[in-house]
C-alpha cells in the first residue's frame, strides 16, 4: 500500500522507456505519471495516467480498494499523459462520475467522446467525500486553458502545515485570496502539472523518503520548457492559493512534496517572475572551431572579471532544453554562430526561435558571429533581438572574418568583461 496520509494513496506509474517527453524534451531519467486515490465514504481518484500504462495503473487501484467501485475521478488537467486512461476507466467503472470544469469537458468530448456522467465545477466549489472534503481552484494557462487544482482537507490530519505565500503578496492580494478561499485550510494540494518535474520515481514516492538531488534541476528544466511561457498565469495561481496551508503537494510528475514544500513553492514563485542569478549562459554554433574559440575568449574574460556562474554550450551538441533551463537560472546570455548559406547557422536560428516563444523577461544579451566571405550572422542575431527577444544589449557585437586576430580577440574580451560587470553590478 502506498499511503501518503489519512487514507490517501499514491497509485501512479513510471515510464522508463520514453526518450522524449511530448516528442521534444529528453528524459534521461524517465518520467512518472502520478495519480492519487482518496478512500472514504466515497472513493475519489485524482487524475489518471497515460493510456499505455492503464493495466499497471488499474492494478495499483485494485491493490488499494479491491473490487470496491470508484465514485468520482477528478480531472485536473486534460493533457493525454494524465487523462489518457479515462475512456478505459469508464469501461471498468461504468458508474464513475467525472469531475472537471467547462473547458475540461469541451476537450474531453474531442479527445475521448465522453459526454455523459460529468459533473462540472467552478472555482471554489466543494465536494464532501466523508472525512475528506475537496475544493476546486481553477488555474487556467498553467499551462493549458482548462487546468485546475484540487485542495483536500482531511479532518483527521494534525500535521503542521506550510502556508502558501509569495514574495510579491501584499495585504490586498491576501484579502482577495482569503475571500475567495476563505474556508480552505487544506493539507493536500493536487496540483496537476504545477510543481512537477522530469524523472521517474525509484521506489519511494514522497520526497522525505528519497534523495531529491537529481530532481531540482529537472524541476527547473520542466518548468522552463513546459510552463515557462506562462509566468503571469502561474503568479495568478499562486495568488489564489495565498494563505492556504499545505502539508503535501501532489503533482502529476515527480515526487510528492512534503519535506520540501516551501522550497518548491519558492522555486515556482521565482521562475514565474523570471528572477535569475547573476550568471552567464554562453552558447555557440561552430563548424570548424573558429566561433568556438571566440566563445572561449569571451568566457575567460568574464571569469577574469570576477563572474563565477558561467556555463557554455555547443548548440549542435546540447539539447536546447538544457540551454533554456539555464537561461531561466541565469540573467546573462551571449550567443555566437557562423554565417551559413547567407543566413544564420541553423541550430542557432532554432534556439533563438525557441527563446522568442518563451517570453523570458529581464535578460542581458550580447552576441558575436563569424563568416568566411559574406557576413550575415551578426546582423541576423541583431534582427532576432530587435524583432522578437527584446533583451537588453550589453557590449558591442563582435564580427569575425575567417579567424580570430588581435583586434577581434580584444573585442571578444571586451564583450566578456562588459557582461560580467553588468551582471555583478545588478
Amino acid at each position: 500500500m502506498k499511503e501518503i496520509t489519512n487514507n490517501i494513496f499514491y497509485v501512479g506509474v513510471n515510464d522508463r522507456n520514453k526518450t522524449l517527453f511530448e516528442g521534444l524534451w529528453p528524459l534521461p531519467n524517465g518520467v512518472s505519471y502520478n495519480a492519487y486515490l482518496i478512500v472514504d465514504e466515497k472513493v475519489c481518484l485524482i487524475d489518471t495516467v497515460e493510456v499505455d500504462f492503464f493495466m499497471p495503473f488499474l492494478e495499483n487501484i485494485r491493490e488499494v480498494i479491491g473490487d470496491r467501485p470508484i465514485d468520482y475521478v477528478v480531472v485536473n488537467h486534460m493533457e493525454p499523459d494524465h487523462s489518457g486512461s479515462l475512456a478505459l476507466l469508464r469501461q471498468f467503472y461504468p458508474n464513475i462520475e467525472i469531475i472537471g470544469n467547462k473547458k475540461t469537458f469541451d476537450m474531453m468530448a474531442g479527445f475521448y467522446r465522453l459526454t455523459t456522467g460529468l459533473c462540472e465545477v467552478k472555482n471554489g466549489d466543494t465536494l464532501s467525500l466523508g472525512a475528506h472534503s475537496l475544493q476546486f481552484v481553477l488555474t487556467p494557462m498553467v499551462h493549458w486553458p482548462e487546468t485546475m487544482m484540487t485542495l483536500c482537507k482531511s479532518l483527521e490530519c494534525g500535521v503542521e502545515s506550510v502556508e502558501f505565500a509569495t514574495a510579491h503578496s501584499n495585504a490586498d492580494d491576501a484579502a482577495v485570496a482569503n475571500s475567495t478561499l476563505s474556508t480552505l485550510h487544506s493539507t493536500l494540494l493536487f496540483s496537476g502539472d504545477a510543481f512537477g518535474c522530469f524523472g521517474a520515481l525509484n521506489g519511494a514516492f514522497i520526497d522525505e523518503q528519497m534523495n531529491c538531488d537529481t530532481f531540482w534541476l529537472e524541476m527547473t528544466r520542466y518548468y522552463s520548457n513546459i510552463v515557462g511561457k506562462y509566468g503571469t498565469p502561474v503568479q495568478m495561481a499562486l495568488k489564489k492559493l495565498a494563505g492556504v496551508k499545505v502539508d503535501y503537494i501532489c503533482s502529476t510528475h515527480g515526487p510528492v512534496w512534503h519535506e520540501h514544500v516551501e522550497k518548491v513553492i519558492g522555486i515556482y514563485d521565482r521562475l514565474s517572475k523570471y528572477e535569475a542569478e547573476p550568471g552567464l549562459v554562453i552558447c555557440y554554433g561552430t563548424m570548424y572551431g573558429n566561433t568556438e574559440r571566440a566563445a572561449e575568449v569571451i568566457a575567460r574574460a568574464a571569469a577574469q572579471a570576477g563572474l563565477k556562474n558561467i556555463v557554455m554550450y555547443n548548440v549542435s551538441k546540447t539539447h536546447h532544453s538544457y540551454i533554456i533551463r539555464d537561461l531561466f537560472r541565469y540573467r546573462g546570455l551571449i550567443v555566437g554562430a557562423p554565417t551559413y548559406n547567407t543566413g544564420l547557422y541553423h541550430e542557432m536560428n532554432v534556439l533563438l526561435d525557441e527563446l522568442s516563444q518563451k517570453d523570458i523577461k529581464g535578460r542581458l544579451f550580447g552576441w558575436f558571429g563569424s563568416f568566411s566571405w559574406a557576413s550575415k550572422a551578426v546582423s541576423e542575431i541583431t534582427r532576432w533581438n530587435n524583432d522578437k527577444l527584446h533583451y537588453e544589449q550589453v557590449g558591442e557585437p563582435v564580427e569575425i572574418k575567417q579567424a580570430l586576430n588581435d583586434d577581434t580577440i580584444a573585442q571578444c574580451e571586451a564583450l566578456g568583461r562588459a557582461m560580467a560587470e553588468a551582471l555583478m553590478k545588478n
